[in-house]
């Protein structure tokens, strides 16, 4: 049974988005504030996040940090262009505008679920990419890539986090454990090379480059 995380201070509005994740299968926990969220996830891991902005304590754009990956889809009233822009930037997998039709936010839902990477022993597979820690081996569609050590550990953390931006700095941060010669100038070396294996491959360019903030390894995979 999947877990979603209902962060919204409205009673109403929480208790009928409870009701129907309920009916639909959903196990549901609750939030009411961005400081009661950061409490409740310290505790509980959720498979998706319904995250209102506009939270008493820490604010709904503040809290967004600190839930990567775990898809976040924004639940709000606010509907200028710039904020989706802005918060889909900064990690957020979606965005839907109250009001809000239930069945639309239902197939949101599904979607980002249908999007999370599949994790089996040591086997990480994101569509039909599949990487195994166990041996740093990568296939896609079937057909082994050869990377290196540093590629490996740049494409995993991408693909632990698809569809959602990595900044430069923390991507550097986080593989610097088993790669800790990657420098931002080199990094952009990988990522190149990375790029290349894949799409000689599947035609396609699946790793995207944020300008200004960082990589994001985007679905579908064939």
């Amino acid at each position: 049974m999947k877990t979603i995380a209902v962060i919204e201070d409205d009673l109403y509005i929480g208790n009928l988005i409870q009701k129907t994740l309920a009916s639909e299968g959903y196990r549901v926990i609750r939030a009411y504030s961005g400081t009661e969220a950061l409490l409740l996830l310290e505790k509980q891991r959720p498979d998706l996040i319904l995250l209102d902005l506009m939270l008493p304590g820490l604010p709904g754009e503040e809290l967004l940090p600190f839930l990567n990956g775990i898809p976040v889809i924004v639940v709000s009233a606010k509907a200028d262009v710039d904020d989706k822009a802005a918060l889909l930037l900064n990690g957020a997998a979606d965005y839907i505008t109250k009001p809000f039709a239930l069945k639309e936010l239902l197939a949101r839902i599904t979607v980002q679920l249908r999007r999370q990477p599949v994790l089996c022993n040591t086997c990480l597979r994101v569509g039909g990419l599949c990487l195994d820690s166990g041996d740093r081996s990568c296939t896609l569609s079937g057909k082994q890539v050869h990377l290196t050590r540093t590629e490996f550990a740049i494409l995993k953390l991408l693909a632990e986090n698809v569809n959602h931006c990595i900044s430069k700095s923390a991507l550097l941060d986080r593989i610097s454990m088993d790669t800790p010669d990657c420098t931002e100038i080199s990094l952009k070396v990988h990522i190149s090379n990375l790029r290349q294996k894949l799409r000689e491959i599947s035609g396609e360019n699946y790793i995207e480059t944020v300008w200004g903030i960082g990589f994001t390894l985007s679905l579908p995979f064939s």
